[in-house]
């Protein structure tokens, strides 16, 4: 009778988690919308811009909405630090990937190490979300030589992402 209305109980008040990361190369831009994402979705203050410094190993933020809770992961993107990325792969169950679209000569590197993400079995199945960050927002401008999302979305190739689900928006993670 215990384990009835224990199952009854866990049912109706427990919420499904999901493991969101946040990959992408160093100052992209990974931890300002993670902070971002904190202020306006949780009751806990994100950082202030001013006060965000390089990821060294990982940042964890916790979101509840309706009946799930999001982890997400925000990972370190330094060359040396994306060798760990994929002890993460395994419990993920989505990739957010933020690419920095006012650094054009750091694009390549980008659209690399995306592609090496995509390629591991771990994430087949996982939904990926593309964002291009540093993008005009609500008629203002984070950079002035931000690329738009069109042209990165051409220069990624994004075509090639067929058969997974994906999406891919211009944002600012400075400005939410």
């Amino acid at each position: 009778m215990f384990s009835l209305f224990y199952g009854l109980w866990k049912y109706m008040f427990s919420k499904t988690e999901f493991h969101v990361l946040i990959l992408g190369i160093d100052k992209a831009g990974k931890t300002t919308l993670l902070e971002k994402l904190k202020s306006q979705f949780s009751s806990i203050e994100g950082l202030p811009p001013d006060r965000i410094v390089p990821t060294v190993g990982l940042n964890i933020g916790r979101i509840e909405v309706s009946n799930s809770k999001l982890v997400f992961w925000d990972l370190g993107g330094q060359p040396g630090l994306r060798t760990i990325w994929e002890k993460y792969y395994e419990e993920a169950h989505a990739v957010v990937y933020v690419i920095d679209a006012a650094c054009t000569s750091r694009f390549e590197d980008s659209k690399s190490a995306l592609e090496k993400v995509l390629r591991h079995e771990d994430l087949q199945g996982a939904p990926l979300l593309i964002l291009a960050n540093k993008q005009r927002c609500f008629n203002w401008q984070d950079l002035p030589d931000a690329v738009s999302s069109e042209e990165l979305a051409r220069y990624l190739d994004l075509k090639k992402l067929d058969e997974r689900v994906y999406m891919f928006e211009a944002v600012s993670g400075y400005d939410g």
